[in-house]
């Protein structure tokens, strides 16, 4: 069993069924042995982007939260104990969100199921 932390694009491309999710991804996602989370920091960011016009999806924030529930997928809140670890990362990425990701990972220990190469940089474990 592991501890997986799902990226704000891995969360949307699961919920729309999208090609663009890797074979290992989607093998991850859909072995129930494991445990997949996601930050509350992606619900944030989509409600931003969304607002921006940056981001269209047909969906409201709501019914992608009840879709999480509904699979099992654990909401991370963030902890203080994530600000503390954000704090002494570097900046291989300028997006406050996937650093944000990156800190809960690290400090919960879980691999980041990413597309993003900006986050394999910081010292923890992804995969796509």
């Amino acid at each position: 069993m592991g501890q997986y932390l799902l990226d704000t694009h891995t969360l949307l491309w699961l919920h729309d069924d999208s090609p663009r999710l890797s074979k290992p991804a989607k093998s991850i996602i859909l072995d129930s042995t494991n445990d997949l989370h996601v930050s509350i920091a992606s619900f944030w960011e989509i409600t931003i982007k969304k607002s921006l016009g940056k981001l269209a999806v047909t969906y409201s924030l709501n019914e992608l939260y009840e879709a999480c529930i509904t699979s099992g997928i654990i909401i991370l809140p963030i902890q203080l104990s994530n600000l503390i670890k954000l704090e002494g990362l570097g900046f291989y990425h300028k997006d406050p969100f996937d650093r944000l990701i990156a800190a809960a990972a690290i400090d919960a220990d879980m691999t980041v199921i990413s597309l993003d190469p900006n986050i394999a940089k910081y010292p923890l474990k992804t995969i796509w």
